[in-house]
């Protein structure tokens, strides 16, 4: 009778959320299909089965956090099914979940390195069994419970249509109650003053905060740039550059592109190019400390920072100095939409060794991010802005874009990071080496 597991997923990972049970008990179950969601420190993977049978029991709960190789369920010939004690397929009974035992198999294989084949993680999206149950978060559940909120009406605006908090809000504030029960108004005692079991029925005064659970991607986001600003003494070197030239190269490409059925470039497709190209040329930045040592990396990999509805994940694009911007583009928008989808694999999210995070569509002219550990350095991207210049002695109108550069002093010093930001300068300015 195989336990499936609690798997490791990253190298991060810790612990891991159920997120959903796409099974019920007593369902068969075949190898291959879906079984539950889990969120990881860094997305919500979908897990398989490794083994035919019946999912006989349900350990642990929707919405609860537990250690890597704690039990979570058991398939079996169906001779052992114990019912669910609610409808929310919560575990069969209630002794807490122990330690896995040697027997036990895991959904997500794993290595002795704590890596993972991903093999327990499917990137498409399977139909959910439980039909007459609407994907939502733990939190917009219980609000719905608080609130007398029907889930079954209410469309989800979250991460494949599931249903998130402010979905439920929404619906609780503009929609009235039907059904529920109110507290019973205080009645005074007779001498006016109302007894402790009228009070105990009032309506408690509304609190004026709401605590929020961290999503798995904000504790470990929380915990290794907490980390990296104590361990890692940053400096930061700020470039201003004139991509003037850079804009109107893009027009060019793009009308190129268009008429071979090409991607559409971004300006940030062209900085991310420029970057790996100019790194190519500058390795001392493409490195990570390791105390004693210093680790130059022989492949440029990288992160591109998107802001998702549970924090902030890295997708990589991995040898980015080798691919064409074009496959650059298609590489980055398949990526974030994963990303927001919260379909990204472990695999899409390792190996980094430099990070691009660019808030210029938020109208951000310049910024200074935390390294990224392991990594040494992380640029920051703003807003392009009109600025005026002298140009061979003439007043004129130029776009000028901010770029800061944070390094690790520990593996990067001053000169090599203005080196590295001076070229990046003199290759924007001069468009014909991202494509050279």
């Amino acid at each position: 009778m195989p336990e499936i597991t609690m798997p490791r997923l990253s190298d991060t990972m810790e612990d891991g959320v159920v997120m959903l049970w796409r099974k019920q008990v007593g369902d068969k179950i075949t190898s291959g299909e879906i079984l539950v969601e889990v969120e990881t420190d860094k997305a919500i993977m979908e897990l398989e089965a490794y083994d035919d049978g019946v999912l006989e029991r349900i350990l642990v709960d929707e919405g609860s956090r537990v250690p890597i190789g704690t039990p979570i369920a058991v398939i079996g010939d169906g001779t052992g099914t114990a019912s669910s004690p609610d409808s929310s397929g919560g575990p069969a009974s209630d002794t807490a979940p122990g330690p896995a035992s040697p027997a036990s198999t895991t959904c997500g294989r794993t290595d002795t390195t704590g890596g993972t084949d991903g093999a327990g993680a499917s990137a498409d999206s399977a139909g959910d069994s439980r039909a007459d149950r609407p994907r939502s978060s733990p939190l917009a559940r219980k609000i719905a419970a608080e609130r007398g909120v029907d889930l079954a009406n209410i469309v989800g605006t979250g991460p494949g249509g599931r249903i998130v908090r402010a979905d439920v809000e929404h619906v609780a504030d503009t929609v009235p109650s039907n059904g529920i029960v109110l507290p019973e108004p205080v009645r005074p005692a007779p001498n006016g003053t109302p007894t402790a079991r009228d009070a105990a029925r009032s309506p408690a005064p509304e609190a004026d905060v709401d605590e929020l659970p961290l999503s798995g991607i904000q504790r470990v986001a929380a915990k290794r740039l907490t980390e990296s600003k104590q361990q890692a003494p940053h400096f930061y070197l700020t470039r201003a550059v004139d991509i003037t030239a850079l804009t109107a190269f893009r027009t060019t490409l793009n009308e190129t592109l268009a008429a071979t059925g090409g991607p559409k470039l971004s300006i940030n497709d062209l900085i991310v190019k420029a970057v790996a190209t100019t790194i190519r040329t500058n390795p001392s930045v493409n490195v990570s400390f390791g105390g004693d040592v210093l680790r130059r990396h022989r492949r440029i990999n990288l992160g591109i920072a998107v802001a998702v509805e549970s924090g902030l994940v890295v997708p990589v694009i991995t040898d980015a100095d080798r691919r064409p911007v074009s496959e650059i583009a298609t590489i980055g928008r398949e990526l974030a939409e994963r990303a927001r989808a919260g379909r990204l694999q472990p695999a899409d999210m390792s190996g980094g060794t430099f990070t691009i995070s660019n808030l210029g569509m938020f109208g951000i002219e310049q910024f200074a991010a935390v390294i990224n550990p392991p990594e040494a350095a992380i640029l920051a991207v703003g807003a392009a802005t009109q600025e005026v210049r002298i140009v061979d002695g003439e007043m004129v109108a130029r776009a000028i874009l901010r770029l800061t550069l944070s390094a690790d002093h520990r593996a990067i010093d001053g000169a090599t990071g203005a080196r590295f930001l001076q070229d990046l300068a003199r290759t924007l300015e001069t468009p014909l080496r991202i494509v050279s």
